[in-house]
């Protein structure tokens, strides 16, 4: 947005002055004199300047908004419109239908479009939005039951993180009352929902499994989790209608402002540094616009970058608050937005990867990071027949693109906008990690051998 006042202001009068002198000669050189103002972006051919994007009001939309309003769409001569939308069905549909040009996704959207669970499309990521981000809420009721179980520090502070053994005695409770225990999650192929599953299976705690006939995912299920859009989860929390929740911010810490719930864990405390949202174009799209996409995928990483610069996360949070983006008051947003996450309410730490924009290779389109969302989709049926390791990979390769986001980023290192060691040396894979709140090592190349160490507790596999 200043961008765009600071090239107006100057433009006009040039552009006035310009005219009085007349001739088509003229109107040219102010064209060349805004070229030469938009500094060291190499422009390119732009195929599609006008473009439309969509998100739901999360705090992990970030990248669009700071993107549209520091002018780095602007400065690639792009036009962009950033439009809310009201759930992630919505989303995938009109990205799908071409209503949007790309859109704030779940990760596992695209990926579910291409692997055969829910609406089919060839859906494409050239931009990883960000890392960790959500949290496990819970209700007052539900925390004061959970609290006694929780272990504490010397400081009388519950010791985070906090396992879901703690709400296994909760649960039990409520089941002997003959009473079902229901809780939140934003959509069945979110990391949400996998996230909530993988803390309530670590403990032994039953999440239910997907079927052709059951596409709630709810079959032996000791908790019934239901699909929640993320800005009505404190709503439905308050309403009784659920009694606790995964989803991103603003909307943990909206229940604890709210005095309401509490949140339990974070993401970051399930799978450290995990992927979270990408930014989706369709197939069709990056093959009739390939300029127009490597320049969106410049100026998100650029936003990227901007966003994780300490110095900017005040304003980034104005920016957020405003009615078209998040709309959340400030306080909610600067709860996790500025190195800090509140748990019960006065109990406020360090966090300052609770949300990560740029840092550790956060913008890049892993095939590793994808291939995860494949093995949680076969763990609890939504893939319903095994598949052979090479199935994961092609399947993946198809959907994530780096080699886009390569593109965009050697031209940003030309620019001297980022440096070159942040391009990553990689096949695509992150090394195997056991960087999960049971200990669990993940390695993409061998999804199989994954799969197969899956239990529930220390019971049961939840594939068989």
């Amino acid at each position: 947005m200043k961008s765009l006042l600071k090239k107006t202001t100057w433009m006009l009068p040039v552009a006035i002055l310009l005219f009085a002198c007349g001739g088509k000669d003229k109107k040219k050189d102010v064209a060349e004199v805004a070229v030469t103002e938009t500094s060291k972006t190499k422009t390119l051919d732009i195929e599609k300047p006008q473009l439309t994007f969509g998100f739901i009001k999360l705090t992990d939309m970030a990248p669009l908004a700071i993107a549209k309003e520091k002018g780095f769409f602007e400065d690639e001569g792009l036009f962009v419109s950033v439009e809310a939308q009201s759930n992630w069905k919505n989303v995938l549909d009109r990205v799908i239908d071409g209503q949007l040009d790309g859109s704030h996704m779940l990760a596992g959207q695209p990926i579910a479009a291409g692997a055969g669970f829910g609406r089919q499309a060839k859906l494409v990521t050239a931009f990883s939005m960000d890392l960790n981000g959500n949290g496990i809420t819970v209700s007052n009721d539900v925390w004061s039951k959970m609290k006694p179980n929780v272990p504490k520090g010397a400081d009388g502070k519950p010791i985070h993180p906090i396992k879901a053994e703690a709400l296994k005695p909760v649960i039990d409770a409520y089941k002997n009352s003959g009473k079902a225990f229901k809780m939140g999650m934003v959509f069945p192929v979110s990391t949400h929902n996998y996230e909530i599953r993988y803390w309530l299976a670590a403990a032994g705690i039953h999440p239910g499994m997907y079927t052709a006939d059951n596409v709630q995912g709810q079959i032996d299920a000791e908790v019934l989790l239901s699909v929640t859009p993320p800005p009505q989860m404190p709503a439905t929390l308050e309403a009784g209608t659920i009694y606790g929740y995964c989803v991103g911010e603003p909307w943990n810490q909206q229940a604890v402002f709210k005095g309401i719930g509490v949140p339990v864990v974070t993401n970051y405390d399930i799978w450290k540094n995990n992927p979270e949202k990408v930014f989706v174009m369709t197939e069709k799209f990056v093959e009739d616009y390939p300029n127009t996409a490597i320049a969106v995928t410049k100026a998100l990483i650029r936003a990227g970058k901007w966003l994780d610069e300490p110095s900017n996360r005040a304003e980034a949070v104005k920016i957020l608050a405003m009615s078209q983006y998040v709309g959340a008051p400030e306080a909610v947003l600067a709860n996790s937005m500025t190195g800090t996450f509140e748990f019960e309410k006065g109990d406020k730490r360090e966090m300052p990867d609770f949300n990560v924009f740029y840092k550790y290779n956060a913008t890049y389109p892993f095939y590793s990071d994808g291939i995860w969302f494949l093995t949680q989709m076969r763990r609890w049926g939504q893939i319903p027949e095994a598949k052979p390791a090479d199935w994961y990979a092609n399947t993946i390769k198809d959907i994530y693109r780096p080699d886009i986001w390569t593109k965009a980023a050697k031209l940003l290192v030309e620019e001297g906008n980022i440096p070159a060691s942040d391009i990553p040396t990689t096949d695509g894979y992150k090394p195997a990690t056991a960087d999960f709140i049971d200990g669990t090592s993940y390695d993409a190349k061998d999804p199989i051998s994954y799969i197969n160490s899956f239990k529930i507790g220390n019971k049961d596999k939840a594939v068989q």
